[in-house]
């Protein structure tokens, strides 16, 4: 019954907005007619710039937030991307007409005003109204009270409200814009080059995941969404794009939770004649000064916890990671079957595909990962968890490789990349084997890239940095859902 109750209130507000829309429409002030305003300041240019606009005209606009009135006296506050500022509106100023066309006005109608710049005896900098201009009608009731919309389902589904109600989800997305752009100003000024490559590939390959399918009809060819950016870069590299890095969405047909989206932005780079130690260097540089341009501090705290990016990154094998947390030492295990018994006694599931640096991976996710708060780069994994990754001259049965890790999650992904097109078509054979296996996540063989290879790649360093994962960490936010402007979910009518 209640319920009930609801939706015909809901339907009264509906309706009275929709018959105050077609009164003004009779009257010849459509709102919607109007196709430009040209306002002089912002919200916190009149309140961050008060000694220099008092008593002066200025024009803003925004949305009608709050409303009050007291007889022939109505105070208003409108919000912009900037924030908030009170409009004063006075009957004797604005005359009956427009007094009372005023007092009709909603809560969500977009206006712009005009008027002197002053402070109400109560000390709020306010605008003194002689004119107003209504520029779009609200025809749909926002959210009452809040701190604003709480409904978390509903602020995903309607994030368009969502930035209207909360301040802080809109500050958290401007800061994702600052983050993007202070890599890239950081990146250019390393000499680095910007670059698009195909979304739509015939070989989705450069990651372990499973990709999206789709059929391009023009040719009669099936393909996929891109769920890794490497293989395209690296061609780039053997053009002789020394430095090259891309921004953008990959895709990977996996499940949702707080770290997982199917759609998620990714950045790679590739840099001639450097390794992954170069590009650990690189990845402490650009943290450090990304945390300092957008947040002011090296220092971050995310879900009460400090980590420090100012001072130097911890730098440990996997190997020595394990050792550490799991009191397993690795180089004192020589053999699959040596693997799969201290696995078995450690209680970690492995499956029969799985190789001896296989299971060293996975003693490692069971029993590291959640201890690396700090900054950490975790070095040297196993050849088989790693096809596209140069071997350790000195132990080829690990790779030049690292994860960053912060807070327990990985951060990004690094080689020094393989060069040696003969390794690589093995490479990509015990992949397709893998494949044939059932592991849905293996790679195939990509002709065009092998015939890349074979026309040489000089050595080169690699990174994929999750982007959504970093901001998550800079804005403090919970879920990656809360970095994605308009997360994947699921159907309402499901």
């Amino acid at each position: 019954m209640q319920q009930q109750t609801k939706e015909t209130d809901l339907n009264e507000i509906l309706q009275v907005r929709r018959d105050k829309l077609k009164e003004l429409q009779d009257a010849g002030k459509d709102p919607f007619v109007q196709v430009k305003f040209d306002r002089t300041h912002s919200a916190k240019d009149v309140i961050d710039n008060y000694a220099d606009v008092e008593g002066k005209t200025v024009t803003v606009a925004g949305r009608l937030m709050s409303k009050r009135g007291m007889g022939k006296v109505m105070f208003c506050h409108i919000q912009d991307l900037s924030g908030r500022i009170q409009l004063f509106v006075k009957k004797d100023i604005l005359g009956d007409d427009e007094y009372a066309a005023c007092k009709k006005l909603d809560i969500g109608d977009i206006i712009g005003a005009t008027g002197e710049v002053f402070t109400t005896q109560t000390g709020e900098i306010s605008v003194k109204i002689e004119r107003y201009t209504l520029l779009s009608k609200s025809l749909q009731p926002l959210p009452e009270k809040f701190h604003g919309l709480t409904d978390t389902d509903t602020r995903y589904r309607q994030r368009y409200v969502d930035l209207i109600m909360n301040n802080e989800v809109k500050d958290t997305f401007i800061k994702r814009s600052k983050i993007i752009a202070c890599i890239r100003q950081y990146l250019n000024g390393q000499g680095f080059l910007e670059v698009e490559t195909p979304m739509l590939v015939s070989n989705a390959g450069g990651a372990a995941a499973r990709p999206f399918e789709t059929h391009f009809n023009a040719l009669d060819e099936d393909f996929k969404l891109r769920i890794s950016l490497e293989l395209y870069l690296k061609r780039l590299i053997v053009g002789g794009l020394e430095r090259v890095y891309e921004i953008g969405r990959v895709f990977r047909n996996e499940g949702l939770d707080t770290r997982h989206n199917p759609e998620f932005t990714l950045m790679e780079l590739y840099q001639a004649y450097t390794d992954y130690h170069g590009m650990m260097d690189l990845t402490e540089n650009l943290y450090r000064h990304v945390a300092q341009e957008v947040l002011g501090t090296t220092k971050i705290v995310y879900n009460g916890i400090e980590m420090d990016l100012g001072k130097p990154f911890e730098r440990i094998t996997m190997v020595e990671a394990v050792k550490k947390y799991a009191g397993v030492d690795f180089d004192t295990i020589h053999t699959l079957e040596e693997a799969r018994a201290v696995a078995k006694e450690h209680h970690v599931e492995f499956e029969d595909r799985h190789k001896k640096g296989d299971i060293l991976s996975l003693f490692f996710e069971e029993f590291a990962e959640e201890h690396l708060i700090q900054p950490t780069f975790v070095m040297d994994h196993p050849i088989e968890i790693s096809p596209l990754t140069k071997k350790k001259p000195e132990n080829p049965d690990y790779v030049e490789r690292f994860e960053f890790f912060m807070n327990g999650w990985e951060m990004a992904n690094a080689y020094s990349e393989l060069n040696d097109p003969i390794d690589q078509r093995e490479r990509f054979r015990a992949q397709e084997e893998l494949l044939a296996q059932g592991d849905e996540e293996a790679n195939t063989t990509d002709e065009d890239f092998m015939n890349a290879l074979e026309i040489g790649m000089p050595p080169t360093g690699g990174i994929g940095f999750g982007i959504d994962r970093m901001c998550m960490l800079l804005t403090d936010s919970a879920a990656i859902r809360d970095v994605l402007l308009f997360p994947t979910m699921k159907p309402l009518d499901k």
